[in-house]
């Protein structure tokens, strides 16, 4: 990737984490668990928790890992459970969180997979959110930043395996 263009620096995505755990704490019950889809959302849900402990919340936090893209810019329109959460979930209260909001597959799968393991309540929260790339329409309920139909990599989003590293987002071309 020569030369990349930084869509949002470290600074600014800190600032915007920082608000976000303020409004989950605001509209979030005391206990809840933070049920992250693995690999890209690993950075914000690790920076987001931390701002969340400093807003007075100590969630617990697990992973689910689904696959759509593979090694591609563009999804192959499936999504595969890769490696399920390993707790019980039914009665627990859920903030499904993703990197990107794009075609709302992924997102979608997995809203539909914790609904049928009985949870109490779901929140979705999603550091970028796609919505003119949406092919199924499913609920954010909290978004970091909105985005145009940019190809994106960093802060944990990689582009096949690489760039997960950087510390801030820069567009793909």
């Amino acid at each position: 990737m020569a030369s990349p263009v930084t869509l949002y620096g470290e600074q600014e995505i800190q600032a915007r984490i920082e608000e976000l755990a303020a409004e989950i704490a605001r509209s979030l019950p005391e206990d809840f668990l933070i049920l992250g889809l693995l690999k890209g959302s690993f950075v914000f849900i690790a920076d987001l928790a931390r701002a969340l402990y400093r807003h007075g919340r100590r969630p617990e936090i697990e992973f689910i890992r689904l696959s759509s893209y593979g090694l591609e810019k563009t999804s192959a329109g499936d999504v595969h459970l890769l490696g399920d959460c390993p707790t019980d979930l039914s009665g627990r209260n859920i903030l499904l969180m993703d990197d990107i909001a794009d075609t709302g597959r992924s997102l979608a799968y997995a809203r539909a997979m914790l609904e049928q393991r009985d949870v109490e309540k779901l929140w979705t929260c999603v550091l970028l959110d796609k919505p003119s790339r949406r092919e199924v329409e499913v609920p954010v309920d909290f978004v970091g930043f909105t985005i145009e139909d940019l190809f994106v990599a960093g802060y944990g989003i990689d582009y096949a395996e690489q760039h997960r590293v950087l510390p801030h987002i820069v567009v793909v071309d």
